[in-house]
């Protein structure tokens, strides 16, 4: 059943980037392009995600102790920017702009099998590798040891 909904959700996901246009890089590169052919529908898109996901979630989040199929909610629980967050970061937004693409969308825009979709999801698929057979390079705390 937990895949089911996984699977749903989706679908549900890809089907709102393709109505929205945001399967489309060249849509998304115009937003980025503050002095030229600015277009602002994402923030619209991006706003309208918001209004929708927000309420439920601090509804779901004070009515409930535990999600549906995890067992407790897994919340961050980090508030430190540390130089792994912003590197990856850097890359994600350097990836975006000059891709158009970010990994819903270029998902979503996989199958239509444009070049730059092929290029970009391999080497997404291979960041993704990377980071997360990266080790964190800073020295844990020693037990007992004041923070």
């Amino acid at each position: 059943m937990k895949q089911f909904f996984a699977l749903l959700s989706g679908l549900i996901f890809g089907l709102g980037l393709i109505v929205s246009g945001m399967a489309d890089p060249a849509k998304v590169l115009n937003f980025l392009d503050l002095f030229g052919t600015w277009d602002p529908s994402l923030a619209f898109v991006m706003g309208g995600a918001i209004a929708v996901t927000a309420p439920g979630f601090a509804w779901l989040t004070r009515t409930r102790q535990q999600t549906f199929f995890e067992g407790e909610f897994h919340m961050p629980t980090k508030t430190d920017l540390d130089p792994k967050l912003l590197t990856g970061s850097a890359i994600f937004g350097i990836g975006w702009g000059l891709g158009g693409f970010c990994p819903g969308p270029a998902l979503t825009a996989l199958p239509m099998a444009a070049t730059g979709t092929l290029i970009f999801v391999p080497f997404m698929l291979v960041g993704m590798w990377v980071a997360r057979h990266t080790p964190d390079l800073r020295p844990t705390p020693k037990e007992g040891a004041a923070s």
